[in-house]
């Protein structure tokens, strides 16, 4: 089969607007079942295949999210280029609601994880370069796309993986702006590091959904407010995409 992108949906993001022609995919992996099924389509002359991470009806939990499988069926059905679009916090000043990153590189505070492909009895042992998480090439494809689109988009910026579901302490921000994170978020890993060990392209459009705790001016964050960003935020992504497959 071919797909010429996989897009992996988040908080938000549960179907593809403007997928055509879709069929739907209940792929058995080695590690278990995915978040849901793989829908196939046409967009923007091209076949993309979307995948919803938390579930179409959002009843998998951040730390709960079977990243492994999730992969592992995209690979499977021949995906080999994947677009993560993630909902996080920022904490970078210019990181603010409704703005969108293509960051470049990550902190993984998350734990409890399966964060490896080998973690499985009789698996090869594979110590693979994560020095640069994201693929460069299609960080700038993205990042084009969202010019030649006339979208904002931010290029570069850490992202901070945290455990989740519960959003983060002052004091966890404070420590995260120290350790050099500009953004916030609960499901940039495992997922970047899976994809590298099948040797898939990746790349993350970060949408900003709300400042984090202590960052901006707000004196607490609404829930309401930030699925109000989040909106505002993901009706640019299938604008940013289809320039993209266009290309």
């Amino acid at each position: 089969m071919t797909i010429d992108l996989a897009v992996i949906g988040g908080s938000g993001l549960y179907n593809f607007p403007g997928l055509e022609n879709t069929s739907r995919h209940s792929v058995d992996t080695p590690f278990g079942t995915a978040s849901g099924d793989v829908v196939i389509g046409d967009f923007a002359g091209r076949r993309v295949a979307f995948l919803a991470r938390h579930g179409e009806s959002h009843t998998v939990p951040p730390h709960r999210v079977n990243y492994r499988a999730n992969l592992w069926a995209l690979h499977a059905l021949g995906a080999r280029r994947v677009i993560g679009v993630n909902a996080v916090g920022g904490i970078r000043g210019d990181m603010g609601p409704r703005v969108i990153v293509v960051p470049d590189q990550v902190i993984d505070y998350t734990h409890g994880r399966y964060t490896s492909f080998c973690d499985v009895e009789g698996a090869e042992v594979r110590h693979i370069d994560f020095s640069e998480p994201y693929t460069e090439a299609l960080r700038r494809e993205l990042l084009d796309a969202a010019a030649a689109a006339g979208v904002a988009a931010i290029d570069g910026g850490c992202y901070g993986a945290t455990q989740g579901p519960r959003l983060e302490t002052r004091a966890e921000i404070a420590r995260m702006k120290r350790d050099g994170c500009d953004l916030v978020g609960m499901t940039g890993m495992p997922e970047a590091v899976l994809a590298r060990e099948l040797e898939l392209e990746y790349a993350c459009l970060a949408l900003v959904a709300n400042f984090a705790a202590g960052c901006g001016d707000e004196a607490e964050i609404s829930i309401e407010e930030i699925f109000a960003h989040l909106a505002a935020a993901t009706a640019e992504v299938p604008r940013i995409l289809g320039v993209l497959l266009k290309r």
